[in-house]
């Protein structure tokens, strides 16, 4: 098993100081932040508008949206035959609702064209890679979208990076520098055991959130301090 450190996968090398297993991290985030319970909730459709509605807006936000959304279209059909209009006016606490609304729709539209239906439930069926190409063949539905949708929803393994899986991934060099997030996925996804994607990414967000800020990094306070690299260069602050 490849270190911290060692970027894995690709060929591609680069050391730093003393390199953490995927266990190891997974084990001392645990140890702070508890251990994540995998519970996938089977309904592809929601988690594909949930994540839709999560891009660039807070959890509380987007939860929000998706509540309202429902309430107005109790129905997924009645939500494809809806206005842009108003599909927008039902999501816009959730930000950037012109742009989502129409992402949505298109997406409801493009899969009822596919399938015939809304039913999105013989993705269990396909094996992790058909139904990730399927997915990511949707408009509006990248890397990201298609492991959130295998993850939670599938309980299949894949490992979503945002932007506190990056931050996180890219300060401790399990990455290379300046790595884009679907390349960092697909070196993650890798790298780390398929039975660990789902502790190890929900881990990564919390540490994200709590210590390892975007802003004012915590790092004097961090687990993994020993073998990040940022913190180490950062002084400890």
């Amino acid at each position: 098993m490849a270190m911290a450190g060692a970027y894995h996968g690709s060929g591609m090398s680069g050391a730093v100081a003393a390199g953490l297993s995927p266990q190891e991290i997974v084990r001392r985030l645990s140890d702070l932040y508890g251990t994540p319970e995998w519970r996938p909730h089977g309904d592809p459709l929601t988690e594909l508008v949930l994540t839709i509605l999560s891009q660039n807006t807070s959890d509380a936000n987007s939860g929000r949206a998706f509540m309202r959304l429902r309430a107005r279209f109790p129905t997924w059909e009645s939500l494809m035959a809806a206005d842009l209009a108003a599909i927008e006016e039902a999501i816009r606490i959730g930000g950037l609702s012109q742009v989502k609304a129409a992402r949505i729709k298109a997406l409801l539209e493009e899969v009822m064209r596919q399938r015939g239906s809304l039913d999105l439930s013989f993705l269990a069926e396909l094996p992790a890679a058909e139904a990730r190409a399927w997915l990511e063949r949707l408009p509006g539905v990248g890397p990201k979208t298609a492991a959130c949708v295998l993850l939670f929803s599938l309980g299949r393994p894949a490992l979503p990076v945002d932007t506190h899986v990056h931050r996180v991934a890219l300060r401790l060099g399990l990455v290379p520098p300046r790595t884009p997030p679907a390349r960092a996925q697909a070196l993650l996804e890798e790298w780390v055991p398929p039975e660990l994607h789902y502790q190890f990414h929900v881990l990564l967000i919390r540490h994200g959130r709590r210590l390892c800020r975007a802003q004012r990094p915590l790092c004097s306070l961090c687990p993994l301090l020993d073998s990040c690299p940022h913190g180490q260069a950062s002084g400890s602050s």
